[in-house]
């Protein structure tokens, strides 16, 4: 009744449109009765609330060309949104984060800062900013090992809404193309529905909690709201740039690049080499002017975060040297399996990066890594070393043969719309149902989802396999009855790999049934180390 009441009430206030109707075409007999209709309409419009723009000034027509990054970030204001392009390290616009870090917190404060991952443990990228006190919100999917982030949130000095990642991207994405929401099947069933991930404390308490989504029903699907990020000021580094504004980027430094500079008000970009117009050509220009504003010469170097180069050895032999290893090698051989030739794949950090090593050479296996790579190759050789070429993990990486890179949203629309066969990851947890958590240990550890929850948003057209250790470092089963940590994604897991066994799951009916064990391990150990009840297959396989 009270949201009869509100509607009716708000109805009541609305402006009337009145539409007159004159029916010319009337019979003889009526046509002595010249009666005017009238029919009355009711809108529901509420008036549009004006909101201050915190925006440099943008002017058409002049120079985009600046003399210096201190220049172009000169009249970026207090409480400003920027969108800080890059992907760890890999394409972060170096320059222009030191340009504004220079200006010191009493000349720029309170910004809200929106970005894959705010900072890093080896500083670089928006760190400088993070330390100095002048970003007071950030907007991210991962905040990985980064202790002085995780330390100015759990201490209050800086609030996080942590997002997963496909969803920042395709929220950014949105932001510049004049939509302002959208329903994605991403984070349902976890703390990213109900709003249970605090946004900031203040001496230990909860003093902001995070935002609960909206949900609606698709085909008998939920699904979750998200709306939209528009940014104040986009920052992003690209290799080339013409006058124009038109920019080029190499291999994985797009990410979220393309995306933010066309959810900007005012887009600055730094330039590894600042051309004249007409040397790009038209088929190799990533953003086109018109979504850039202002150009600054490039200064900086190039940060690796991880740099990791290929070793030429026997991957079995070294697995022989302990039992970690041996431990390992076990889960990924047996996970190379589940690589059927063509199958397009995603591979998470860790273990399931360790399975193309048990392939054979001609697999034509196609690694797909969600900051944008689709043919991902092994590590590079010094000679090979690039650091535009990263993989998830933010480790270097190379290309094979008939590889291609694309922007943040393009990768999780392959993603999310179902077209990866497979997609491997860790697990801190795993339910006999399918349920999967993976990002967080209330109290522990909290390093962000990244893109995990939408990696195992359509499972029912990507096959989800979770490579994991049997028992955890404390010898605790990570395979359980119900997952009493935070969700990563609900029965969205059909195959568990662990060194002792696999496991099939029943995502619908939720249930369990052991298929393999490795050589010389029996049911009854299996069962003792596993917190879920478990049918037994006929004929029970070996591992390999």
């Amino acid at each position: 009744m009270e949201a009869a009441y509100t509607i009716a009430t708000r109805l009541a206030a609305a402006p009337r449109l009145q539409l007159r109707i004159i029916n010319n075409a009337r019979p003889a007999w009526s046509l002595k009765q010249q009666v005017n209709q009238s029919r009355t309409f009711r809108t529901t419009a509420i008036p549009r609330r004006e909101v201050k723009s915190q925006a440099p000034t943008k002017i058409r027509g002049q120079s985009k060309l600046y003399a210096s990054a201190d220049e172009a970030v000169a009249d970026i204001k207090s409480g400003s949104t920027i969108l800080s392009a890059g992907f760890g390290l890999c394409g972060t616009a170096e320059t222009l984060i030191k340009a504004i870090a220079r200006r010191g917190v009493d000349s720029v404060h309170s910004l809200t800062a929106v970005s894959n991952n705010a900072g890093t443990a080896i500083g670089g990228g928006l760190s400088p900013l993070i330390e100095s006190g002048q970003v007071s919100r950030a907007i991210c999917s991962f905040l990985g090992n980064n202790k002085n982030l995780e330390k100015k949130y759990l201490t209050g000095q800086i609030a996080i809404e942590l997002t997963p990642q496909g969803t920042l991207a395709e929220k950014i994405r949105c932001g510049g193309a004049g939509i302002p929401a959208f329903f994605t099947p991403t984070g349902v069933n976890t703390y990213i529905q109900s709003g249970q991930i605090p946004a900031k404390f203040k001496d230990g308490e909860v003093t902001e909690d995070g935002k609960a989504r909206e949900t609606r029903i698709f085909d008998g699907r939920v699904y979750n709201m998200e709306t939209a990020i528009k940014g104040d000021v986009a920052v992003l580094r690209a290799h080339k740039v013409d006058k124009a504004g038109n920019v080029k980027f190499r291999y994985t430094t797009k990410s979220f690049a393309p995306l933010m500079a066309k959810a900007a008000k005012v887009s600055i970009v730094e330039a590894e080499h600042i051309v004249e117009i007409g040397e790009l050509g038209p088929d190799e220009i990533d953003v086109p002017g018109i979504f850039i504003d202002r150009i600054v010469q490039a200064t900086e170097d190039k940060i690796i975060e991880i740099k990791k180069l290929r070793e030429e050895t026997d991957i079995e032999a070294e697995g022989q040297k302990s039992d970690a290893l041996a431990r390992r090698n076990r889960i990924a051989k047996r996970a190379a399996k589940e690589l059927k030739p063509g199958f397009y794949v995603n591979l998470g950090v860790g273990m399931p990066t360790l399975a193309p090593s048990f392939l054979p050479p001609d697999s034509n296996v196609w690694i797909q890594s969600e900051n944008g790579i689709l043919g991902m190759g092994p590590y590079p050789t010094p000679e090979e070393l690039d650091a535009d070429i990263i993989n998830a993990g933010k480790e270097t990486v190379t290309l094979v043969k008939g590889a291609s890179v694309f922007d943040s949203s393009e990768s999780f629309g392959m993603i999310r719309g179902g077209h990866v066969d497979v997609s491997m990851l860790g697990a801190l947890q795993v339910g006999a149902n399918g349920d999967l958590a993976n990002y967080m240990i209330p109290g522990k550890v909290f390093k962000g989802m990244g893109g995990a929850m939408d990696l195992v948003s359509n499972p029912d057209e990507t096959k989800i396999v979770v490579l994991t250790d049997h028992v955890d470092k404390y010898g605790k089963p990570k395979i359980v009855q119900h997952c009493t940590l935070p969700l990563t994604g609900a029965r969205c897991v059909s195959t568990i790999i662990t060194d002792l066994a696999v496991f099939d799951v029943d995502r619908k009916r939720g249930g369990l049934t052991l298929i393999e064990t490795a050589p010389g391990v029996g049911v009854d150990e299996i069962k003792q180390k596993t917190r879920a009840k478990f049918e037994v297959a006929e004929p029970l396989g070996r591992m390999e």
